[in-house]
């Protein structure tokens, strides 16, 4: 039994790593016998990986059709920037009640250590790693586990177009890593307070920002994935 979770786990991982980079096209149906010859993997496992990403939203499910890769429309990513807003802001509202003076004061240490990478890292999947991690530890601060899981889930489905979006602005600001540690702070700063209303309107703007950006990244993340590079 062990064994056999073990490896719906590893094809889980590599399915989800998949589905988040939009190694499938949007909306395309799911060959099932390619994937389990490339990845090695049995019926059995395959479905129950599949299954588990179609109730995750990394994947829809037709009946008498199979499984296809999730749509990449803007509504479909402003449903995700909306529902983004909605877990954060809560769980920050919560941690302005729940969360002790030392893990504000360890968040607010965080922030100050990640600072200068934050300003100087190249990498733009580096870049977006130190940004979740500061939201994610934000909402820790909540206490709420499902809140936690929210955030992860909404994070990757959302990863593609988040990674995009640092790319155009990173472009536009002419190399310069685009961080925005200041939207952190102002954020940490209520927090500090314990003023849920202050700290939740910087986080919602934040975020927002953001979100207004979505319909241009998905028209990159069009051109991206139907006419690559050469």
């Amino acid at each position: 039994m062990a064994k056999r979770k073990s490896n719906v786990d590893r094809v889980y991982e590599a399915l989800r790593r998949m589905a988040a980079d939009f190694a499938f096209k949007p909306d395309q149906r799911i060959n099932e016998s390619a994937l389990s010859e490339v990845l090695g993997a049995s019926r059995t496992p395959l479905r129950e990986a599949l299954n588990r990403l179609v109730a995750e939203g990394f994947l829809t499910f037709q009946i008498n059709r199979g499984f296809f890769c999730r749509p990449l429309t803007p509504s479909y990513i402003l449903d995700l920037y909306e529902a983004r807003v909605a877990v954060e802001c809560e769980a920050l509202r919560l941690a302005c009640a729940r969360a002790s003076d030392a893990d504000i004061a360890a968040l607010s240490d965080y922030l100050d250590r990640m600072e200068p990478d934050y300003q100087t890292v190249t990498e733009l999947e580096e870049l977006l790693a130190l940004d979740e991690s500061f939201h994610t530890r934000l909402v820790q601060l909540s206490g709420n586990h499902e809140l936690q899981r929210m955030l992860k889930n909404l994070n990757g489905r959302i990863r593609y177009i988040r990674l995009i979006d640092l790319r155009r602005m990173r472009d536009q600001a002419e190399g310069c890593a685009p961080g925005d540690v200041s939207a952190h702070r102002r954020v940490l700063e209520g927090l500090v307070a314990r003023d849920a209303q202050a700290a939740t309107e910087a986080l919602r703007n934040h975020i927002e920002k953001r979100r207004e950006q979505a319909t241009e990244a998905v028209r990159i993340a069009f051109s991206q994935l139907y006419v690559p590079d050469d």
